[in-house]
């Protein structure tokens, strides 16, 4: 990981914000490390896991904490075997928040932390999402709060009739849309009013403002107790706004802390930031910044993008709302996220952090903008699974957007927040099979729900942590999040995520990309997601492949179903074939190829594709999205098309896993050490299977890593030729996990 210098970078204020003025060296936990199995095997199969790895409990101070019950609970924290702690402010503490007294009080409990060798991450605020700093923007900083976009009013107008309106000084755009043709056209605005005359035609005239509005806040600080608007988020996509967020927080945390910082606290811990809002998000600066990235003025458009329904936009309509998405997304990036990363990255610490609702990509259009761009700057990218995201009957690949990231931007690990507001609750196998899913997918570092302070009679750690096989769960946890945060992903498959689509609206798009994970893993490919920025200017060209900064190298890019691509996408993805890469575009060929912006996309044609290999005689069966809550019965496999299944073998030519019986159930994921190859393998399956399974790695011999003991013992295998393949009789119990190591 590359650690920043921001001096000369940031403008005034930065020193007092606490910024580093040199380049930090990273600790080993905070990049890519390529030791050798027996270096892992000395580390894993003792005692002596770095507590960096985790896992941690997420622990809230709710109540009258004192001394005494941090101790109490530190000490019981250690006897199940946690050795970090994720901890934030709580519900009725007598030490006003971010007051002298909070961070005192802070101070004797990272004291009484590393009396016992225990790490600390800081909940960045009050409660979530983050960024109102416990209400203080709402108190003392008004003018940077969240801001919104509405259409404050709709004005019918037929031929001849003059619309005749005073206007607040609030009123960024008024907007004419003839439905007949459906023309739009500017309504000049003159001294705050307007007066126009509608020409032949059926118009509307739409008053477009921009207000103050929040996402709901669930603060502990909010004497209601209840989540609501009353302490506003800042302006996530506001630079300014943000390092006033860190003013009140972070460089407070450092002015009592700070000595503690990269030793007993690894960073900052953030929560669902997002835009759940009524309207569209906007900043001050938006319209100048969407003027310089796109080329024209979005104004004149904005009105359309309140349609009740996106089939009710016109095509102008759409393309312009899918420029506001890229537009938003990459500020929202810049302005909150950037920020936060850099600060932390040059005070020795890591920023990790979730978004709302990960796995349902077209939401995160509006409140996050795009899961890659939000993660960039992230050193420890995240997700959650809460309520019934991940379950025995429940398809759940989206862990591997956080993976994902890591592995493109060279981050060593991913985390999970998981077990919240689960309904029913797990117990600790259910909590071992929920982790699996995840390490499987990628995640290695664990943060576990919820550990209330007990200074509140009956309160206490969730019921699943007090069952008696919890502590060998977390040992357990440890020694997976150890193993696989060594060495580097291996992945040599990468499906697209269709970004742009997304912006688009495209509905279609998501749905086609969910079924395409769900295919390559039951078909045990492991692959990494890849966005549309990835394409075009992160991942390194090699030749016949894309090199992340992890360093594993994409042969193979899949593309499923997505309507729109970039110029800079597509020549990116054209050379990779050129080089002898693998390109395979599914369901459908996007209908537009985009410069700038979307507005001047211009039609794809058949010779912009035919290079790649193209499979559109066929499309994949919808995925269920994961419930709320069980449903009557598990999904069955994906029903794929013999086409499809011909057209991905032929471009994954040599797969790193082949089972001689088909399972859908047994999930698989491969990480490179620097002398030998680690494979995870999960049955997902309420049935016993055992395949013959051969392992491409050029090795010479096998041996099973048991996470469970910590013993490592050698494996029956039989090397295949001199093809560099192991095959090895792999039998794997109901919801079985098991890691080999081809040495």
């Amino acid at each position: 990981m590359r650690m920043v210098n921001l001096v000369g970078v940031l403008a005034a204020g930065v020193t007092a914000l606490g910024w580093g003025q040199g380049k930090v060296s990273p600790e080993p936990w905070q990049k890519i490390q390529m030791p050798t199995a027996a270096e892992v095997q000395r580390v894993w199969t003792g005692s002596s896991i770095p507590v960096e790895y985790g896992p941690e409990p997420y622990y809230g101070l709710n109540g009258a904490v004192d001394e005494a019950v941090i101790q109490r609970d530190l000490d019981a924290m250690k006897a199940l075997g946690y050795q970090a702690v994720t901890v934030q402010y709580g519900y009725g503490s007598a030490r006003p928040y971010l007051s002298a007294e909070w961070f005192a009080f802070f101070k004797t409990f990272v004291g009484a932390a590393k009396r016992r060798g225990m790490r600390v991450w800081i909940v960045d605020d009050a409660g979530y999402p983050s960024g109102f700093a416990g209400g203080k923007f709402t108190e003392l900083k008004p003018e940077l709060r969240m801001q919104a976009l509405v259409a404050a009013e709709r004005i019918p107008a037929r031929s001849g009739e003059t619309v005749t309106r005073t206007l607040k000084p609030e009123v960024v755009a008024v907007t004419a849309r003839n439905s007949i043709d459906e023309k739009i056209v500017a309504v000049p605005v003159t001294n705050n009013s307007i007066a126009w005359t509608a020409p032949a035609g059926d118009w509307t005239v739409t008053v477009v403002e921009h207000r103050f509005s929040t996402s709901p806040t669930r603060s502990d600080t909010n004497p209601k107790r209840v989540k609501d608007g009353s302490q506003s988020l800042e302006d996530y996509m506001d630079p300014e706004a943000t390092r006033q967020y860190l003013a009140f927080t972070h460089a407070q945390y450092k002015k009592y802390v700070g000595d503690e910082f990269g030793k007993t606290i690894l960073g900052f811990r953030g929560d669902e930031p997002d835009y759940s809002i009524r309207g569209l998000p906007w900043t001050p600066k938006f319209f100048d910044e969407f003027q310089r990235v796109k080329g024209y003025d979005v104004r004149p458009y904005v009105a359309g993008f309140f349609a009740a329904k996106p089939a009710e936009m016109t095509e102008v309509e759409r393309r312009t709302k899918a420029d506001y998405n890229d537009v938003f997304s990459q500020m929202f990036r810049d302005g909150f996220f950037k920020v936060q990363g850099e600060w932390c990255a040059a005070n020795h610490l890591e920023y990790q952090v979730h978004l709302n609702h990960e796995e349902l990509e077209m939401n995160l259009v509006k409140s996050e903008g795009e899961f890659f761009r939000a993660m960039k700057y992230v050193q420890v990218p995240g997700i959650d699974s809460i309520w019934h995201q991940i379950w025995k009957d429940t398809v759940s690949d989206f862990p591997r957007l956080a993976s994902s990231v890591a592995h493109v931007y060279g981050r060593p690990r991913a985390f999970t927040e998981s077990f919240a507001a689960y309904r029913p609750e797990p117990n600790v196998d259910m909590a071992r099979y929920v982790l699996n899913e995840q390490f499987v997918r990628g995640v290695n570092l664990v943060e576990t729900m919820y550990y209330p302070a007990s200074a509140t009679p009956g309160r206490g750690p969730s019921p699943y942590m007090k069952e008696p096989g919890y502590a060998a769960l977390l040992a357990y946890t440890r020694r997976m999040s150890y193993l696989l945060s060594m060495g580097r992903p291996a992945a040599t498959v990468a499906l697209y995520l269709p970004s742009s689509a997304l912006w688009l609206g495209d509905a279609a798009a998501d749905r086609a990309f969910v079924s395409t994970e769900r295919m390559l893993s039951e078909r045990q490919v492991d692959f990494d997601v890849v966005s549309e920025d990835s394409l075009a200017t992160d991942l390194k060209a090699r030749k016949g492949g894309f090199e992340t900064t992890s360093g594993n190298v994409y042969s193979t890019v899949i593309l499923p179903g997505e309507s729109v691509l970039s110029e800079a996408a597509l020549g990116r993805l054209k050379a990779l074939a050129a080089a002898g890469g693998k390109v395979l575009f599914l369901g459908h060929l996007p209908t537009m190829i985009a410069g700038r912006n979307f507005l001047e996309a211009r039609p794809a044609t058949a010779a912009d594709f035919s290079w790649a290999k193209v499979e559109v005689s066929a499309e994949l069966p919808e995925t269920p999205t994961p419930p709320a809550q069980p449903p009557a019965s598990a999904p069955g496999p994906l029903v794929v098309p013999a086409a499809i299944e011909a057209s991905v073998s032929s471009v994954i030519e040599a797969p790193d896993v082949v089972l001689d019986v088909q399972s859908t159930a047994v999930k698989v994921m491969k990480r490179r050490l620097k002398d030998s190859d680690v494979y995870v393998f999960f049955n997902e399956g309420p049935s016993a299977v055992a395949p013959m399974v051969t392992m491409r790695g050029d090795a010479q011999l096998v041996e099973e890593w048991d996470a469970e003991s910590g013993k490592v013992h050698s494996v029956s295998a039989r090397r295949e030729g001199d093809g560099g393949t192991m095959e090895v009789k792999l039998a794997l119990k109901p919801y079985e996990m098991r890691v080999l190591m081809l040495r």
